[in-house]
């Protein structure tokens, strides 16, 4: 199960990653659990649900100066005991190729038939 849950979680961070490059939406929901959590790196703001997150990522769209967040995992480890992995792995922000900040971060996934979808994500900002 490590090695498919490994390949499959690597993927979907790359499409998660593809999605907020291309501000797409319809690829992002389907990858968010209904509960999903986000603890922000900065201020520790918590964005609860795969629809609040839907709409903080629509209001970043938007931005004149848009940031392109990319996600970039390192090791990813799957639970023998049941459907769920964690993410490990470091991020960047970027605006017209200049990084105005970075860190690590942590996403617990969770597989539903043959989709994983991520559950929580923490960010610690590090620069």
């Amino acid at each position: 199960m490590t090695t498919e849950a490994d390949l499959s979680i690597r993927l979907a961070r790359a499409a998660f990653n593809r999605a907020l490059a291309e501000a797409d939406l319809a690829t992002i929901g389907p990858l968010l659990a209904p509960d999903a959590i986000l603890v922000t790196g900065t201020d520790s703001a918590l964005i609860s649900g795969r629809k609040a997150q839907l709409l903080a990522w629509k209001r970043e769209f938007a931005a004149p100066e848009r940031v392109i967040y990319t996600r970039t995992p390192e090791r990813v480890i799957a639970s023998s005991v049941e459907p769920i992995a964690f993410e490990h792995g470091t991020w960047q922000g970027v605006v017209c190729d200049r990084l105005i900040a970075s860190g690590d971060y942590t996403a617990k996934w969770r597989q539903a038939g043959a989709a994983w979808m991520i559950e929580a994500e923490v960010y610690l900002t590090l620069t």
